[in-house]
């Protein structure tokens, strides 16, 4: 029998979005689909058991793009699909971000999240549907979490706020918020947008936030009338006693380790020989009621959370003896390599990013074979995080997820200030290089890149500077923003929030907390102080570079823009590509043609870009009477000589009119290669040209040329134009009847 679907609806804004339970996948801890109009994500969660030896949650969330939900065939060799897609890997980590901090401390069952697209309409973004979907199908499933989670998008159209924007309403939208949230509070930010003051996105927040709670009470109702009971776990304790042994025996000595500003490797070597030091004082060999070197170190690590952060909330001192609001010392250089088209080295404290850039021709934007209508990107980053960077030993595998997610939000930070495809018709690749880190090497690629950009020769609109944000709180309600924290106050802290923008206003936001939810109140003042950090950042910045410079490198490719008719592509491109290839070859430029007849022309040789674009250029001309033009000789008849004029386009000047006096033979005057300055006297209906030399040589008007000519050899030949068919027939004619005139003339006639 088939089992009883549930729905459950909800009107966010002007929109209706809508959960499905019941009848799919009934042996998941909990299945739901979630969607509105025609695009839909399935989720299923399920919770397993606890794997020996483990000291952390084994958290999953993978959301998996299906080319079947838009009716599309993968593009790959195999025909399905394969490692995950840049989009699927960031909507996996959007998905997770929130979920993470509403499972218990100390809970190690293994937790998996699946999400399948049912259904893509390439109207509404899946993203926010994946969240929702997700919080949906543990809500009601027996794994115990303490959510629900909402999660909306908030767009910017005409300066009015749009809720759950479409793709097409997103292209004219200059914010793309994404926010998840629970009842309180909110949980994740991440958010790109073109130049947003802060007030507008502290109010962008707050309607974010507020939006999300019919979402909330729908998964409420779910839970309360279909959810399963929630099964015990066992959630790993401290041992108290212990701990309070650990904390009292390192107090005093860390306290004395921390007076005093520390670099990050004398701070974890500091603490390694304070932990070395306790685990040899506590676990005494032999002895059976000693704790194990484990639980020694697990409370170590918690005397140590808790004296740094107490020193910062009561003392507003940091490991390094910074302020809450100080910034490491930086400096910064530009044009490190001489081959690459920008670079842009950026070093704040111990975190140092080397950034990339290169332009190439918008045939090299990146091809997006996914689910959304966007089929490809000019501008893309990336980002790489080697181990030698954090002074370890590791293998090199693939992109990490992190990395894919850290290149992302540089890309967005980037992305508003880049000049306009017709103004710059670049394709632009921009690899930002951590060389060295202790927090933040995403803000450092911001940076990085941008000088990188500026160097390259890239007109942005304005430089674009980035810093992380910390919190810190205690349960009281005390708490302390930090601004540019470092990686221990990052593996300490409660809040990651990374904040990017030009003195103009925001352009990206990055918002991870571990904590279980976040005020407005707090984020306007982290907005707040994160503004004066960025633009004292942004001054040693410009100190470096104060503009984009004038001039692209010598290396880099210039781009020539020509207008051709759509109708002459074919012409252009020729068959099976032969003509552009050919043309590439001879001027080495590289030529990519769009649909509406656009046509760039990249090279390094402005000689050779300068030929490409002539030739190209004559594509759009017509040949006219009374008109001048000189020629190559392309091909030679016993009647004449045909005079190439513009590409694609030849004429025949007729042996009586190679010069002013008698000539006997067409070689007498020209051979193959030779350059000729002639007049058109004629285009006949089916486009074939008649040339003449000596309307040239004696200086006669068009009309004059077209008489002579006439007079002079009679009937047209059947040789001219475009396609040399009647070529043919003139020679023959000439063959037969006599050097000049008359086999040209008999063999127009019986054409």
């Amino acid at each position: 029998m088939k089992p009883e679907l549930k729905r459950y609806s909800a009107v966010v804004g002007t929109r209706t979005f809508t959960f499905e339970t019941g009848t799919l996948a009934a042996q998941a801890g909990g299945a739901v689909t979630f969607g509105v109009e025609d695009s839909i994500v399935f989720a299923a969660a399920t919770m397993g058991g606890v794997r020996e030896g483990i000291d952390f949650f084994p958290l999953s969330v993978d959301f998996e793009e299906r080319m079947y939900a838009g009716g599309k065939i993968p593009g790959s060799f195999f025909r399905r699909e394969g490692r995950a897609s840049t989009d699927s890997i960031l909507v996996s980590r959007l998905t997770d971000r929130p979920l993470r901090p509403l499972f218990a401390n100390g809970m190690r069952n293994e937790v998996q999240v699946i999400m399948y697209t049912f259904s893509a309409d390439s109207i509404n973004p899946l993203d926010i549907l994946a969240i929702n979907a997700a919080s949906a199908a543990i809500m009601i499933s027996d794994i115990p979490w303490a959510g629900p989670v909402g999660a909306v998008r908030v767009g910017r159209v005409n300066g009015e706020f749009v809720l759950n924007p479409t793709f097409e309403e997103m292209n004219a939208s200059d914010l793309d918020l994404r926010i998840a949230g629970t009842k309180d509070a909110i949980l994740m930010v991440e958010c790109g947008a073109s130049e947003i003051p802060e007030d507008v996105m502290v109010a962008a927040l707050e309607l974010g936030h507020q939006s999300m709670q019919p979402i909330i009470e729908l998964q409420l109702k779910m839970q309360a009338e279909i959810g399963k009971p929630k099964r015990e776990v066992a959630i790993s304790t401290a041992n108290e006693e212990l701990q309070k042994k650990v904390f009292n025996s390192v107090d005093a000595k860390m306290n004395e380790l921390l007076d005093k500003p520390l670099s990050k490797n004398e701070f974890y070597g500091g603490m390694d020989e304070l932990q070395a030091a306790v685990v040899a004082e506590l676990c005494v060999e032999g002895d059976t009621a000693a704790p194990s070197s484990k639980d020694v170190k697990s409370a170590f690590s918690e005397a140590e959370h808790k004296i740094v952060r107490e020193r910062i909330l009561s003392m507003g001192k940091r490991p390094d003896g910074r302020t809450p609001t100080e910034i490491r010392p930086i400096w910064c250089e530009v044009g490190l390599s001489p081959r690459a088209h920008g670079t842009g080295l950026f070093t704040r404290g111990e975190t140092q990013v080397l950034s990339f850039a290169t332009l190439g021709t918008l045939g090299e934007a990146q091809e997006l074979d996914n689910l959304s209508p966007n089929k490809n990107k000019r501008y893309m980053h990336h980002y790489s995080f080697p181990p030698f960077s954090t002074g370890e030993v590791k293998m090199l595998r693939g992109q990490s997820r992190r990395e894919v997610g850290h290149g992302a939000l540089a890309e967005r930070a980037l992305e508003p200030v880049l000049p306009a495809e017709e103004s710059f018709p670049y394709a632009i690749r921009v690899v930002s290089e951590a060389l060295s880190s202790n927090g933040s090497t995403s803000m450092g690629s911001v940076c990085g890149s941008t000088l990188a950009l500026m160097d390259a020769g890239v007109p942005i609109k304005a430089p674009v500077s980035g810093v992380a944000m910390g919190l810190i709180t205690d349960a009281t309600g005390r708490y302390k923003i930090l601004t540019d924290i470092q990686g221990t106050e990052d593996h300490l802290g409660d809040m990651d929030f990374k904040v990017a923008g030009t003195a103009a206003g925001i352009t990206a936001l990055q918002m991870d907390i571990k904590i279980s939810g976040l005020s407005t109140q707090m984020m306007k003042e982290a907005l707040a102080q994160a503004n004066i950090a960025r633009m004292s950042i942004m001054e040693k910045m410009l100190e470096a570079l104060p503009e984009a410079r004038a001039e692209l490198k010598p290396h880099a490719p210039r781009i020539i823009t020509v207008k051709i008719p759509i109708d002459k592509i074919g012409a252009l491109i020729g068959p099976g590509g032969k003509n552009i290839r050919a043309l590439q070859e001879e001027t080495h430029t590289k030529i990519d043609i769009q649909e509406d007849g656009t046509v760039y022309i990249a090279s390094t040789d402005s000689v050779g870009a300068k030929i490409a674009e002539e030739r190209v250029k004559g594509l759009t001309e017509s040949v006219t009477i009374g008109n001048i033009y000189t020629g190559k000789v392309v091909r030679i008849e016993a009647f004449g000589a045909f005079v190439n004029l513009l590409p694609g386009m030849d004429g025949l000047v007729h042996i009586s009119q190679l010069a002013s006096e008698r000539v006997n033979s067409v070689e007498d005057v020209c051979v193959l290669g030779d350059e000729l300055t002639v007049m058109v006297t004629d285009v006949d209906p089916q486009g074939k040209i008649r040339l003449s030399r000596q309307a040239v040589l004696e200086g006669w008007s068009a009309e004059e040329a077209r008489e002579k000519d006439a007079r002079k050899s009679g009937p047209r030949p059947g040789g001219g134009g475009r396609s040399g068919g009647g070529d043919r027939n003139g020679s023959r004619g000439n063959d037969r009847g006599g050097p000049r005139s008359g086999g040209g003339d008999r063999g127009g006639n019986r054409r």
